[in-house]
């Protein structure tokens, strides 16, 4: 059966805190498990430690020619009598057992690992441990043969003053080990493993606790990008409080916050200008439908009037009805032009070819090509150019389309003996002064922008319900080219004149 994990993250958390919870506190019960073992060990050993020297000072043990079995066995039998829980022995100058007490079959070896008792005897740091013969496996007595290790206490025996072996005591004897397992193992583990559920329960609550407590801000945050892929731009604005909530702060979580905030914001902004764009483009759409269809229906009905009149019209009104479809053609014309040349704008495939060139050059140039038309409407082209102009760098193709537009919309616009003003001077940084390139303002004495147009002006050709001036697609042609460069089309309000266009350039 395959375990599911939890999705979660606070459910992981809470587990994998749980399992090293449970670790911990298990390699802790351990620990303390066996730090009360030595602790007891220690105490018994420092306890007991003369136990083996007080032995052996009975000189009834020894006898010239070897042990006294009657006396070992009556002292050991006492002594155990007195104290079931030692186990004593007599060791040869190699560790073999030379006199014992134990009862038949419970002696596993017949040698005793001397290196711990020279340790005790000299003086090494306490509880030392040292061979059980009762303890371990069955072995033949073969040298270095070793059972379990238990505490001891160790003295040398000595006849006439010579080094004869070891009285050597097991402190912990079989019958304490036996008494000590079937009394308190059962109580211990019991305790032990109640302690430690205790302790992982209360361990697992305030884990969750904390987990949930941690983890809040990250589900607020998951459950705002939930609702942002299911609602779309529609969640922002329910889930704004959620994100500032999560924001706060200075940890990962909350910066992860505030980048999720920043991107839903501009994904909003995107969104709203997408659908900007779109109704613009919608409108567009009808209004060049409008442009166009308007010219060419007059131009079908004048062609359709020649056609169907040609025997009975004479050569003065057959003329004028050719000049006024002429006139109409020329309209569509360059209502297409300008169409596709904003296309072409829009699609991001033209790029500026910029150059370095004196702007005030340019104007004149400019003039030259609307002198005819301005002295046919008698109206008077003003240059304003201030001296030290810094030259530009731009594409003169572009910028002498955007002047070319800018003129000729002043002069279709400015009645007859108007005037229509460009001035040029020299722009400054608004902080520190330094030069930012040419000022650009060209004004009609006009009936000026329709405040109902001023706020589409440049972005969708519409006409003034007052009868006014108009914005067409040669205004939108001049807002895009100079994006191109850097810059922004503006409309100024000035009292006493017309239409005030500016733009700048560096």
């Amino acid at each position: 059966m395959k375990f599911a994990m939890p999705s979660s993250l606070s459910a992981r958390l809470s587990i994998a805190f749980a399992v090293l919870l449970m670790a911990c506190y298990g390699a802790s019960a351990w620990l303390q498990m066996k730090g009360s073992e030595r602790h007891e060990q220690e105490v018994t050993q420092r306890l007991s430690i003369g136990l083996a020297a007080h032995i052996a000072g009975n000189a009834e043990l020894m006898k010239r020619d070897g042990i006294n079995p009657t006396a070992v066995h009556e002292l050991f039998d006492q002594l155990m009598a007195v104290n079931p829980s030692v186990e004593v022995y007599l060791l040869d100058a190699q560790g073999r057992i030379v006199g014992q007490a134990a009862p038949p079959g419970h002696l596993k070896h017949d040698r005793v690992d001397l290196a711990p008792v020279k340790r005790l005897l000299g003086g090494a740091a306490l509880p030392i441990l040292g061979d059980d013969p009762r303890g371990g496996q069955d072995v033949q007595g073969g040298p270095g043969a070793q059972g379990s290790r238990k505490v001891f206490s160790a003295a040398p025996l000595k006849v006439d003053g010579r080094d004869a072996g070891y009285v050597y005591v097991v402190l912990s004897g079989e019958d304490r080990e036996a008494l000590v397992a079937n009394l308190g193992v059962d109580n211990v583990m019991r305790t032990t493993l109640w302690s430690m559920a205790l302790v992982a329960l209360l361990g697992l609550i305030a884990g969750l606790v904390a987990f949930r407590l941690i983890t809040r801000p990250l589900r607020q945050l998951t459950g705002a990008v939930q609702r942002f892929e299911r609602d779309g731009v529609a969640a922002i604005d329910p889930a704004a409080p959620a994100l500032e909530q999560v924001a706060r702060g200075d940890d990962e979580i909350a910066t992860l916050g505030k980048a999720f905030q920043k991107m839903t914001t501009r994904i909003a902004d995107q969104w709203r200008e997408l659908t900007a764009l779109d109704q613009q483009r919608r409108e567009l759409f009808a209004n060049i439908s409008h442009d166009l269809r308007t010219p060419l229906t007059s131009l079908h009905g004048y062609l359709e009037t020649l056609l169907m009149k040609e025997d009975t019209l004479d050569p003065a009104d057959r003329r004028r009805y050719l000049e006024i479809a002429l006139g109409q053609s020329r309209k569509v014309g360059r209502l297409a032009q300008e169409l596709f040349e904003l296309a072409r704008l829009e699609s991001g495939l033209v790029k500026p070819d910029k150059e370095s060139f004196a702007l005030a050059d340019l104007v004149q140039d400019v003039f030259q090509k609307f002198e005819l038309a301005a002295e046919a409407r008698r109206q008077l082209l003003v240059p304003q150019i201030a001296p030290g102009l810094p030259v530009v760098t731009a594409d003169l193709g572009m910028i002498e389309r955007v002047l070319t537009n800018l003129l000729d919309n002043a002069i279709r616009h400015t009645p007859e003996g108007g005037e229509i003003v460009v001035q040029l001077r020299t722009a400054e940084a608004a902080e520190d002064g330094a030069v930012a390139g040419v000022q650009v303002e060209i004004s009609d004495t006009g009936p000026g922008i329709p405040k109902e147009l001023q706020p589409v002006l440049f972005t969708r050709p519409a006409s003034s319900s007052s009868g006014g001036r108009s914005g067409g697609l040669g205004l939108m042609i001049v807002r895009r080219i100079l994006q191109l460069h850097g810059s922004e089309i503006r409309l100024l309000p000035q009292p006493g004149k017309g239409a005030v266009f500016a733009f700048q350039l560096s």
